[in-house]
């Protein structure tokens, strides 16, 4: 393994066990046994460094989810999302470490913008590949689908992150991926039955 993958596996297991405000540059060079020039010549900064250790954390995490949902081949393109909100939510304690590092991150962000913009590029980046597998559930009905699936695509994230936020406050009263399908299944019974199209 060269110098620029042991400082990224590194960096994920600071972001896990230290977070995002407390890792330093010292213990990025202890947990990838490279040196401190290393940070630099790969990355440039430790910052860029932990912002790509995230990124690469949260690409992993949308794969998994979206191969959960598209395993399910014969599903419909709404169970196939309710499959992904399900794995996504009932996720989040493996990826608690890089959760709460990706909210240290934000709250840097705001005086930062070079982090700004690289957390701002891993938004874009994550909900292009979210639309992606939106458009291969729909298969030959992705082209009328027109714009629908970027914005779906944010709406998943948008709340992915909010439950995200309140799990990592309360896990015990946050819903989980079931009670969530469960919900939104009945909210949308509830209103094709009270306010009926055409």
């Amino acid at each position: 393994m060269g110098h620029r993958e042991a400082l990224l596996e590194g960096a994920r297991t600071c972001l896990e066990e230290k977070g995002y405000a407390r890792t330093t540059a010292r213990d990025l060079v202890a947990a990838s046994g490279t040196n401190l020039a290393s940070i630099g010549y790969h990355f440039g900064s430790k910052e860029r460094l932990l912002n790509q250790a995230i990124g690469a954390a949260f690409e992993e995490w949308t794969e998994r989810v979206g191969e959960l949902a598209s395993s399910a081949k014969d599903a419909s393109p709404l169970e196939q999302a309710e499959v992904s909100l399900v794995a996504m939510l009932d996720s989040f304690e493996e990826y608690r470490g890089v959760m709460v590092a990706f909210v240290e991150a934000i709250a840097q962000a705001e005086r930062s913008p070079e982090l700004k913009a690289q957390l701002a590029d891993l938004y874009r980046d994550c909900r292009a590949r979210i639309a992606q597998m939106i458009r291969a559930s729909l298969g030959d009905d992705a082209d009328a689908a027109g714009s629908v699936p970027d914005t779906l695509a944010s709406f998943f994230m948008a709340v992915c992150d909010g439950i995200a936020l309140q799990w990592l406050l309360d896990p015990e009263r946050a819903p989980d991926g079931e009670e969530l399908v469960g919900a939104l299944r009945g909210a949308l019974a509830y209103s094709a039955a009270r306010f009926p199209s055409g």
